[in-house]
This record gives structure tokens, C-alpha cells and sequence, in this order.
């Protein structure tokens, strides 16, 4: 009878050890469990911090812009004096309101005013880029008298004269290449390339 009890008791002392070994272990796998992959930090109340990295969208370059609102004036009747697109422009007045939101760019009015201004690199016409300065002597042999804006593949905007409107004109021509002049860079992202030792056709 003793030996009956013995052998009972120790199955159930058996019995109980195995099963608190158990529940140990399954509270150990449970307290190692690995965090959510998807963690977000509570900021001021519901706001919450994410890390979902959006692609930052590039900004135009200035170049760019300048050359895009050239081309945007095209068809405007030329003026003489005309500064907007609703009067009119003439070929000044159309460099002045194209450049008149780009910083660091404080335009004078008249075409020889802009040539002859100080601190803007001439540029070889080989090496023109968009948003350059391109001058002519058409009527006055001495002095500028006309100005357009590059916009790259030997073309520039202009507003040529009275009767025609801003259009895009190629430099090659015999006309442009018969009366032009020189170069200037103006924009403040393109002046470092500027040859200023060039030569000039």
C-alpha cells in the first residue's frame, strides 16, 4: 500500500514539474517576441512620427525658368517702350520683364545699358548656354542697339521691331550673324563657366 502511494506521488510531482517547466517556457518565448517592424512615436497627443521618406522634387534652375517665360512671351506685339506682355514689349523691355523675378539680377533698361554693365562676364559665342545675354548693331555701328535671350541650339528670343512680335530667331543665320555683337552672362548659377578670355565671332 505504502509502495502504491509512493509510486502515485511521484507521478504527480512529475506531472507537476513538467507542466511549470512549460508554462515558464511559453512565458519566455513570449517576452522575447520580436518588435513590429512598422514603430511609430506619439508627438503631442495623436500626431504621430512616420518614416515613410518621401523623393524630394529638384527645383528648376534658374536657366530654366528664364528660358520658359521667354518662350511664354512669344506672339506679344512689339511696342516701343512696352514692358508687359499686355502693352507690348520692345527688345529691352522684354529681357527686363523675363529676368525681373530672378535674384541677384538688377537689369538697366536700354540694350547698351546692359552690355556696358560691370561685373558680367562676355561669353564666347561657342559658348553660349541658356539664360545668356546676345547683343547686335543693327542700326548704330558704335553702339547696341538691339538685345535677345539665349535659349540653347543657336536660337535666342527677341522682340525684333515695330509690326512683328517676340519670336525665336536663329544666331546662324546671315542676317543675326551679320549684326551680332557679343555675349554676356548674367544669372548668378552660370557665371562661374563664362569664358572671358574668348574670342569672338
Amino acid at each position: 500500500m505504502r509502495s502504491t502511494l509512493l509510486t502515485c506521488l511521484s507521478i504527480g510531482l512529475a506531472t507537476f514539474l513538467a507542466a511549470t517547466e512549460a508554462t515558464a517556457s511559453s512565458k519566455i518565448t513570449r517576452s522575447y517576441q520580436p518588435a513590429p517592424v512598422d514603430l511609430r512615436v506619439p508627438v503631442q497627443g495623436s500626431a504621430l512620427l512616420t518614416f515613410n521618406a518621401k523623393p524630394v522634387k529638384p527645383t528648376k534652375s534658374e536657366a530654366h525658368q528664364v528660358t520658359q517665360r521667354a518662350y511664354s512671351m512669344i506672339g506679344t506685339p512689339y511696342r516701343w517702350g512696352g514692358t508687359s506682355p499686355k502693352r507690348g514689349f520692345d527688345c529691352s523691355g522684354l529681357v527686363n520683364y523675363v529676368f525681373q523675378n530672378v535674384d541677384e539680377v538688377d537689369l538697366p533698361r536700354t540694350a547698351q545699358q546692359m552690355y556696358s554693365m560691370r561685373g558680367n562676364s562676355k561669353v564666347a559665342r561657342g559658348d553660349l548656354q541658356p539664360g545668356d545675354l546676345v547683343f547686335f548693331r543693327i542700326h548704330n555701328r558704335r553702339n547696341v542697339d538691339h538685345v535677345g535671350i539665349y535659349v540653347g541650339d543657336n536660337q535666342f528670343v527677341h522682340a525684333p521691331r515695330r509690326g512683328q512680335k517676340v519670336r525665336v530667331s536663329d544666331l546662324g543665320g546671315d542676317y543675326w550673324k551679320k549684326h551680332y555683337t557679343a555675349a554676356r552672362r548674367i544669372l548668378p548659377e552660370t557665371l562661374a563657366k563664362a569664358d572671358v578670355g574668348g574670342r569672338f565671332d
